[in-house]
């Protein structure tokens, strides 16, 4: 019986420990995760300098930390997918409406045929 408790007890301490540093070190960063169809009539030129922009955004906006613009694997019928971080909640709502997004729609919207995006934070 000792032994059982003595087991007990140190699990509960594992469990109780990991879980108090798996919330230390998750980020509370949002990120933003966009998939992309493109205009049938979009050129590689253009769809390159749409991505180059998403590139360029944490240049002039400073809410965006990193940007993902490499496709790797892509399902579901869409063209690219890339991915934007952002400091916190509140930059991604500082950002939409911001002139660094009106900026980089006017290359991307044109070409966009639809798209998805997916906000995920801690």
């Amino acid at each position: 019986m000792k032994s059982f408790l003595l087991c007990l007890f140190t699990a509960s301490l594992l469990i109780l420990g990991s879980a108090s540093a798996s919330a230390q070190t998750a980020p509370k960063t949002v990120i933003h995760v966009v998939t992309v169809k493109w205009k049938s009539t979009a050129t590689p030129e253009q769809i390159q300098a749409a991505l180059a922009g998403v590139q360029a955004l944490p240049a002039s906006f400073k809410g965006i930390t990193r940007v993902w613009t490499k496709s790797i694997k892509v399902q579901g019928g869409v063209a690219n997918a890339f991915v934007m971080e952002f400091a916190s909640e509140d930059a991604l709502k500082q950002y939409s409406g911001s002139d660094a997004q009106k900026a980089w729609y006017q290359v991307y919207l044109p070409i966009r045929e639809s798209s998805t995006t997916f906000d995920i934070t801690n």
